[in-house]
């Protein structure tokens, strides 16, 4: 299987036109034309991810988050991304990113599905033509009312993470839910004009969940991690169905920080 036939799947699920401008997405270290077998699949590209694709002998290396993503001047080993590059290409590895393309045309609704979102909306549409309307985030009916206190643990339920933050009353009553997997802040706007009653995103700080609060509209910060983990199973399995000759490996993270 040549790494092109690969990429031309991963685009037609997630193509990169949906990515916002700012990104860096698709491949992004080694050839087209490399023969695939082996494919290894990870949130990031960090030391440990690159080092067991090494050892497991991985052709390919899929990530969410881009390894390279500010411009870069140089490479070498003197800088951590540069190592992780250069080691990537000794070892000819092809290395593919999908990011916001795959937010867009993936995460979104797979985040929605977790939660059991009814009813659902793009939240922020980034993309809109005569057949449909595409973008960041989805907005919708919960499975049932519930209070945010019991949301907060329906959601640590779905999304299998142990501990969640939670901005507003915990008797408050909601039904309507916005979901925005990875880092949530610019849309808290968004979901406060499509009347939600609760955010469920990542990265909120102080200041976002107390004004979103003040603004009616309360918040569970899942973390970052937290919810954008399915990537990795959602893209196990796509890969599973699309090309069953290949061998697929994924990295199983723990969270990339202690709650003490």
């Amino acid at each position: 299987m040549k790494c092109h036939e690969i990429i031309a799947k991963f685009e037609e699920l997630s193509p990169p036109s949906y990515a916002a401008d700012w990104d860096n997405v698709g491949l992004l270290i080694g050839r087209r034309e490399k023969e695939i077998r082996k494919v290894y699949i990870a949130l990031d590209a960090t030391d440990e991810v690159i080092r067991n694709a090494v050892e497991l002998q991985a052709d390919m290396l899929l990530t969410h988050h881009p390894l390279i993503f500010s411009p870069m001047k140089k490479i070498s080993s003197e800088h951590f991304i540069g190592r992780r590059v250069l080691r990537l290409a000794r070892h000819d590895i092809a290395y593919y990113a999908m990011h916001t393309n795959f937010d867009v045309m993936g995460m979104a609704d797979a985040a929605a599905d977790e939660i059991g979102l009814k009813k659902r909306e793009v939240l922020e549409i980034t993309f809109e033509d005569e057949i449909a309307k595409e973008g960041f985030g989805r907005i919708g009916k919960l499975p049932r009312i519930m209070s945010l206190s019991e949301c907060a643990e329906y959601v640590k339920k779905c999304f299998h993470i142990e501990h969640v933050t939670v901005f507003g009353d915990p008797d408050m009553i909601v039904e309507t839910a916005a979901i925005c997997p990875g880092s949530g802040k610019s849309m808290i706007e968004n979901a406060i004009a499509a009347s939600a009653d609760v955010f469920i995103t990542g990265d909120i700080g102080h200041h976002d969940g107390i004004d979103a609060n003040a603004q009616g509209l309360a918040i569970i910060d899942a973390s970052h991690f937290g919810i954008e983990k399915i990537f990795v199973p959602y893209m196990k399995e796509f890969l599973r169905r699309e090309f069953t000759e290949l061998t697929v490996f994924t990295h199983h993270p723990e969270a990339p920080f202690t709650v003490l």
